[in-house]
């Protein structure tokens, strides 16, 4: 079927929740996406930092293939093998003692409120209140919705769920003013990703777990698009040497299948027990096989060094970019999470790279969003900015 034929059927019969491009992608590999006429695409975006590894990664492709042919699914009555070992390795690299999965980071996420709103009630006295930051963004179910500091997301959906604030991001005196007698927990991203690519002052995650610290609050830190080695640290909080108490994660973590998890410290380990919290399809022996072979390669120095390389010649290449243009504002960014802020709404330059054959994401209506596997070459970062310069606006408009 050509991808005309795709989007009809998708129009007849899938709820119209996405504001879709008329393409269907039908196979990819590596950096590239190839749609349903069978013409190739770099890939930018990797599914929303998702395909970390790229598509198609053949370590994870045999792990998939070789879990499918023993077992699909297993209800948690049961020990699964797989999330032993998964939250094993997650656990021997980062500052978790147990780990809790879901299916996506809006599940990790609501996991990690209820967990907050648990040691409340069991050791905090009572207390209940969650502060997020504006521009934050943390998912799309109901407590995950009420966490995200953006209004737009939340309209049409009221009342949210009560007892969560917002306060600036990147502003600690901010957020320790805000701290109240019936706060619990803090829930932030070390980047900003939906928000627009938005990184803190440097000492600002170090300060946050200060003001945890001396008003004992539960630093719980969204890692969902940050973390699995996307700003060259496998998780992003490792930049600033500070630990939460939890941290959630999911999009990169399996290469592609869906999986979430809450990793949890030893403050919060035993806060759930059974019979308080559940996901049926949750570390599901599919999904553990291929965050297993994702995990295990996303762990290597020489891919960390790799990114934080290409990071650095990406940004580089945009701010040249930058002092030809005045419509490039700002570029920022950590590895191989990066935006190119412009003058001008960058939807129409999206759409325009998209029929040149680049695959990139708008943010906040003027932020290009740079999400490119992490095996992205220097050569294809090129190659994508060869495409993408002459496609910017020359001219800023005055008005």
């Amino acid at each position: 079927m050509s991808n005309a034929e795709w989007v009809d059927k998708t129009g007849a019969f899938v709820a119209n929740t996405y504001g879709r491009f008329p393409l269907a992608m039908v196979r990819g590999e590596g950096c590239y996406l190839w749609d349903a006429d069978d013409r190739r695409y770099l890939d930018f975006v990797s599914g929303l930092a998702v395909c970390n590894l790229g598509h198609a990664h053949p370590g994870v492709t045999e792990a998939i293939r070789e879990q499918a042919g023993k077992l699909l699914h297993v209800s948690n009555l049961f020990h699964i093998p797989g999330q032993a070992e998964l939250a094993e390795l997650i656990v021997k690299h980062s500052f978790g003692k147990r780990v809790f999965f879901g299916n996506s980071g809006a599940e990790a996420n609501e996991g990690a409120l209820k967990v907050a709103r648990k040691y409340g009630a069991e050791h905090g006295g009572g207390r209940y209140e969650i502060l997020t930051t504006e521009n934050s963004f943390h998912g799309r179910t109901y407590g995950a919705l009420s966490a995200t500091g953006q209004e737009k997301y939340r309209q049409g959906f009221f009342p949210i769920l009560p007892g969560i604030r917002y306060v600036p991001y990147g502003d600690a005196a901010a957020m320790e003013a805000a701290v109240t007698d019936k706060t619990i927990a803090i829930l932030l991203e070390p980047i900003q990703g939906e928000g627009g690519v938005n990184v803190p002052p440097d000492g600002y995650l170090k300060a946050v777990r200060g003001i945890c610290d001396r008003h004992d609050l539960l630093l719980i830190l969204d890692e969902v698009q940050v973390g699995n080695g996307r700003t060259g640290k496998l998780w992003a909080y490792e930049h600033e040497g500070i630990e939460p108490d939890m941290m959630t994660l999911a999009k990169g973590l399996a290469g592609g299948v869906p999986v979430g998890a809450l990793v949890l410290n030893e403050r919060t380990a035993d806060v759930l027990v059974p019979g308080t919290h559940a996901s049926t399809f949750g570390g599901n022996p599919l999904s553990m096989a291929a965050g297993l072979a994702a995990l295990r390669e996303l762990v290597k120095p020489e891919l960390l060094r790799h990114v934080t390389e290409m990071g650095d010649y990406l940004r580089m290449r945009l701010r040249e970019m930058a002092g030809r243009n005045p419509v490039i504002r700002e570029v920022r960014g950590k590895g191989l999470i990066i935006g190119a802020e412009l003058a001008v709404p960058c939807g129409d330059v999206v759409r325009a790279a998209l029929d040149k054959g680049l695959i990139l994401n708008c943010a906040r209506e003027r932020v290009l969003r740079f999400l490119p596997p992490l095996i992205v070459t220097r050569e294809q970062i090129d190659d994508a900015l060869a495409l993408l310069e002459p496609l910017l606006p020359r001219e800023v408009s005055r008005g």
